[in-house]
This record gives structure tokens, C-alpha cells and sequence, in this order.
């Protein structure tokens, strides 16, 4: 596995000289989601990173795509289920 990461890894390094000739091929490759490391003379100065968007909807609670949460939900607990928590072991 280490030795998988490694060359997984040295794919992203990529020479100022190589990216300049090649930058639309690169942020396509950044475009779909890996992290270019920028080199002078093979030794890492920077990252080009995809920048994260914002869903263009909110996201729905749970795997539930109509799910609601009642407001009851946010109401304080009965004394008897906190006292139900705070109980050790051994109380019955």
C-alpha cells in the first residue's frame, strides 16, 4: 500500500516549465477533483486545489428526501428521561 501512495502521490508533482505548457490540462485534472503540487526544480512550492462549492439547494436531513423535523423535537426532555440518563448502573 505504501509504495501504491507513493506513485499515487509523485502523479501530482508537476514542474512549473511542464505546467506552463500545459496548464488546461491540469485544471481540467483540478476541475475534477485532484490536488496538483507545483514544483521548482522537483522541490514542492505550492498546491492547486479545487475551490468548494455550495450546493445549490440545502441538503436533506438523512437518507429521507421528505423528511421534516417537528419542533417538538427541540422541546426540552421530561424530568424522568434526564433522570433516566443521569442514573449509574447499578440503580435499578
Amino acid at each position: 500500500m505504501y509504495i501504491q501512495l507513493s506513485i499515487f502521490m509523485s502523479m501530482n508533482k508537476v514542474n512549473i516549465a511542464d505546467a506552463r505548457s500545459n496548464l488546461s490540462r491540469y485544471l481540467a485534472r483540478v476541475e475534477a477533483g485532484e490536488i496538483i503540487t507545483l514544483c521548482r526544480r522537483n522541490v514542492p512550492i505550492a498546491e492547486i486545489r479545487p475551490i468548494r462549492t455550495e450546493a445549490a439547494e440545502q441538503r436533506p436531513v438523512g437518507i429521507d428526501r421528505g423528511m421534516t423535523v417537528p419542533s417538538s423535537f427541540f422541546e426540552p426532555l421530561p424530568d424522568e428521561v434526564i433522570r433516566a440518563f443521569e442514573r449509574s448502573p447499578e440503580e435499578p
